[in-house]
């Protein structure tokens, strides 16, 4: 049975339940997905080529193929983008700043980031941005924007102020908004003996950060974390932190689900943040155990997430990337893999009879609520992801590109 065949069936189905397939396709390849730049290389970027990594991060793996460049992180994003339906945005960090310049973090400028701009342009796709307060010599006590020693803070003030700065540049050259998230490592191994003052000092300096106010095409989240290597009893931009300043300064929030315990759901904190803040920016990853940043499944966390946005109506509010690396696999196969799963849990959660399970529920009867949820989950589906795959031009099956790329490329850099 050919593709149209299968869809047209399909469409059948779904229509019997008040669902329009063709317009659920449309829709989904419509969402934007915002790819992580540091899965190519396992975190290394441009900048700081011999500085190790820190700030809780650890990229486990050896597999072959890593880019060494921007030229090849570029090439290899282009292979991956070759391979997933649908629209899709780069997210950066500070330290893939594109330039032989000797620059610090505190002096870069948007200059330094015109290459990427370059690329994205012509391909549509908008750029978001991270400062980038890790693997740095001011970052190795552990505390960076909350540091009681102002030339420290102070440092990452500057680096954040001019990350603003590049945020708003990278919005204006592609016309798209750009998502500016700022997550800060901060924390302590041991138990502190004053776990308010780092927080009083992290939100004065951020209010230093943040005394222009908002930046025109920029959407300005913060991230918080439940604990990490070497803040494994204490992290200064808790959750409770982030989202009450981000509440009360009116900026945006970011929910990683790699940085809440495992027994949190993530879904059912996004209507609940969304009554607060005017923005929410989800990274989506797979913990093991902690926050092992693992490539993205199509599972229940990532679908529950998918259905929460649908039923709650809450996507235009939201912003989707991707965050994890892994360097056990081929690293395109990681960006594929987890961007095709990110979008087959939309068009899931698209194609759920949501009205009919609402009008159930509405009615008290939570038996049919149900019944009509579960019949939903074995509905043909994969048909129609197979039809969005043929309407936006990429295989359906990639495997074989990829090895082949693997082969011709990546094994003899």
């Amino acid at each position: 049975m050919s593709v149209d065949q299968a869809f047209s069936l399909a469409r059948t189905r779904y229509a019997a339940l008040g669902i329009d397939a063709e317009a659920a396709v449309q829709a989904v390849l419509d969402i934007p997905i915002s790819l992580h730049c540091w899965q190519g290389d396992d975190v290394s970027g441009h900048l700081f080529r011999d500085q190790a990594l820190s700030g809780g991060i650890m990229a486990t793996g050896s597999y072959p193929g890593r880019a060494q460049n921007a030229v090849q992180l570029r090439a290899d994003l282009d292979m991956a983008l070759s391979l997933i339906p649908g629209r899709h945005k780069l997210n950066l960090h500070a330290i893939y700043a594109d330039t032989e310049e000797k620059v610090d973090l505190d002096g870069l400028t948007p200059r330094h980031f015109e290459r990427w701009v370059e690329w994205a342009a012509p391909r549509g796709m908008g750029l978001d941005f991270n400062p980038t307060c890790f693997s740095h010599p001011m970052a190795a006590s552990g505390l960076t924007i909350s540091h009681a020693d102002p030339s420290v803070a102070d440092f990452w003030v500057r680096h954040c102020q001019v990350c603003r700065v590049i945020a708003m540049d990278l919005a204006r050259q592609t016309g798209q908004t750009c998502v500016l998230n700022l997550w800060f490592p901060d924390g302590m191994k041991d138990t502190p003996a004053d776990i308010a003052a780092p927080r009083a000092r992290m939100a004065a300096a951020l209010d230093r950060v943040f005394q222009s106010g908002t930046l025109p095409g920029v959407v300005e989240t913060l991230e918080s974390k439940v604990f990490g290597i070497g803040s494994e009893s204490y992290v200064v931009g808790s959750n409770e932190f982030c989202l009450g300043y981000a509440a009360t300064r009116n900026r945006g929030v970011c929910l990683d689900t790699g940085h809440f315990h495992p027994t949190e759901s993530v879904a059912d904190k996004i209507p609940t943040v969304l009554l607060y803040v005017p923005s929410l920016l989800l990274h989506l990853s797979r913990p093991v155990r902690w926050d092992s940043d693992h490539v993205v499944t199509l599972d229940d966390t990532v679908t529950s997430i998918a259905h929460t946005l649908v039923r709650t109506n809450t996507l235009a509010k939201t912003h989707i990337g991707l965050d994890y690396f892994d360097a056990s696999i081929n690293r395109v196969a990681a960006w594929v893999i987890g961007a095709r799963n990110a979008r087959l849990a939309l068009l899931q959660a698209l194609l759920e009879p949501v009205a009919a399970i609402q009008q159930a529920e509405n009615a008290g009867d939570y038996t049919a609520r149900l019944a009509i949820t579960e019949q939903a989950k074995t509905l043909p589906w994969s048909a129609v992801w197979d039809y969005a795959c043929a309407q936006a031009g990429v295989p359906t099956d990639w495997l074989d590109t990829v090895r082949a790329y693997e082969r011709d490329i990546l094994k003899v850099r």
